[in-house]
């Protein structure tokens, strides 16, 4: 069994839709462990508390430093023997150390098709405002693994989305989610786990 730390900043959606594929019996092999906030108020941790999942607000500004944050949140998932840490729109940038510690076990969901509109700066909305003032036809979303830079880690998954005419940043934003960040996120998660079971 993989066990895996959810990290959210806001509502939850991809939370949501890696605890339905769970449910649905799609994505087999993962067990949520804990699910962390930086935000008190996020939607995600009423989510996780009706589904009868762990879950806590580890805010940066609760430790002297990012170097005290990243250690205490690395410690804190090892202890509860986390194998993957899920990045579900954390707009947090995770310290060096955390990075290290979890190497080549942390991946995040990005609202473009990197390496379009992303990096420093690009995140939520902003990335479907800029996808629109660029005119292009066709954006999506992508799955990959962290390292130390913003979005610059090996893709794991891709999916594309058509502009429709007419579309404002949140339509989009809308149809990006439901067409492929809920789709390619449980779909990468089962990945690792399947590389997890044969003990790769």
């Amino acid at each position: 069994m993989l066990k895996i730390a959810v990290l959210v900043s806001g509502g939850g959606t991809n939370l949501q839709a890696i605890i339905d594929a769970i449910d649905s019996g799609s994505l087999t092999g993962v067990s949520i462990e804990l699910v962390v906030s930086n935000r008190e108020n996020a939607y995600a941790l009423t989510r996780a508390k009706e589904h009868g999942i762990d879950s806590e607000c580890i805010k940066p500004s609760d430790h002297a430093d990012r170097s005290a944050y990243g250690q205490y949140l690395a410690d804190h998932l090892k202890e509860r023997g986390i194998g993957l840490v899920v990045l579900a729109g954390f707009l947090v940038v995770l310290p060096e150390n955390f990075v290290d510690a979890f190497e080549g076990r942390i991946i995040n969901i990005h609202p473009s098709l990197i390496p379009s509109f992303s990096g420093d700066g690009f995140y939520g909305l902003k990335v479907h405002e800029a996808a629109l003032e660029r005119g292009v036809k066709v954006t999506g979303a992508t799955v990959h693994f962290v390292d130390k830079g913003c979005d610059t880690g090996p893709i794991i998954m891709q999916k594309a989305v058509y502009v429709e005419p007419g579309d404002t940043p949140e339509i989009l934003q809308k149809r990006v989610m439901e067409q492929a960040e809920w789709v390619i996120l449980p779909q990468a998660i089962q990945m690792i786990a399947n590389r997890h079971s044969d003990g790769q």
